[in-house]
Parts: C-alpha cells; sequence; structure tokens
C-alpha cells in the first residue's frame, strides 16, 4: 500500500516561535556585554589541539555570526527605543 501524502501544515497551523530567554537577554544586555558574552568559551577554543582543533575553527566562525545577529538585535532594539521617544511625526 502506497504511503499516503499528509497534507502539510500552514501558518496558521504551526506555533508562533518564541525564544524568552534570547528576549530577556536582550532586553537587559548592551552591544558591549553581548560581546562579551562568548570571550570564555572562544578562549576556551582558542586552547585546542589535535584533531579538534578543525571542529573548535567551524565554532569559533559560529559564535562569531550569533554575535554579530545579537549585537544587531541590541542596536535595533536601541534605535527603536530612540525613535519612539523622538519626535511622533509631522506637526
Amino acid at each position: 500500500m502506497p504511503p499516503t501524502a499528509k497534507p502539510s501544515p500552514t501558518a496558521q497551523d504551526l506555533p508562533a516561535p518564541s525564544f524568552p530567554a534570547i528576549e530577556s537577554l536582550l532586553e537587559a544586555a548592551s552591544v558591549e556585554e553581548v560581546r562579551g558574552f562568548f570571550d570564555s568559551v572562544k578562549t576556551g577554543l582558542t586552547d585546542l589541539k589535535g584533531p579538534k582543533v578543525e571542529q573548535g575553527k567551524k565554532a569559533q566562525a559560529a559564535i562569531g555570526r550569533a554575535e554579530e545577529l545579537l549585537g544587531l538585535l541590541v542596536e535595533t532594539r536601541e534605535r527603536l527605543i530612540a525613535e519612539s521617544k523622538g519626535g511622533k511625526g509631522r506637526k
């Protein structure tokens, strides 16, 4: 018996993504704090020796990208806050 095709879920069926830990972190952190979150991990990755060095380089690249994205989110938050405190359009 051939497998029956299941209907793919629509956007209405999927739960809304929620990342409360990241949200609360970004609400309270500054750009410098976000960049400093991964310092100890990056230091540990540079100390790797042997066959784990290649994996460490990949992890460092991923951490760098995560830092960049988190920094962008914090900067966007700060910009939105500044805009909301600024003028409310033309007068």
